[in-house]
């Protein structure tokens, strides 16, 4: 692990735009916008960004009732970091968290390919008969 690497806790408002940049080399973040992404950190319970040289490495975020649940969104790592260690220094820091310790169940959605990286901290697919269902803007727009 590089020496430089920096974790931190926040955002700070001038490293909006690079987190969108970071953020649109992620096919289901693609058309995020650096307006959509400063309200996304700002309505996030917890989120955490990995600097490595003075650049935005990585970040994630979680979205919490701090008992109950509290799910793990955003997760990325700048791709020429990829396979490095920063992606596991990420997700340390994020189910190490000391407002999660007490919470009941951490969870994400990821795509297959990266069922074997989250199992590492204890992530499992077996989740009984939940299916993941979801509702999108123009869906609403279509249903009225």
């Amino acid at each position: 692990m590089a020496a430089d690497l920096t974790i931190q806790a926040d955002v700070p408002p001038d490293r909006i735009a690079e987190l969108t940049a970071l953020m649109r080399t992620a096919w289901w973040m693609s058309d995020r916008t650096p307006a959509e992404v400063a309200r996304l950190v700002a309505h996030s319970n917890i989120v955490t960004t990995l600097t490595l040289a003075d650049r935005l490495v990585g970040f994630a975020r979680v979205l919490t009732d701090y008992t109950h649940i509290a799910l793990v969104l955003d997760v990325i790592v700048d791709e020429f970091h990829r396979g490095s260690g920063l992606g596991a220094a990420l997700l340390d820091a994020v189910v190490n968290h000391p407002e999660l310790a007490a919470v009941r169940s951490l969870e994400l959605v990821c795509q297959p390919e990266l069922v074997p990286f989250y199992r590492r901290w204890g992530f499992t697919d077996q989740v009984g008969s939940s299916m993941l269902m979801r509702r999108t803007a123009d869906a609403r727009l279509t249903s009225c």
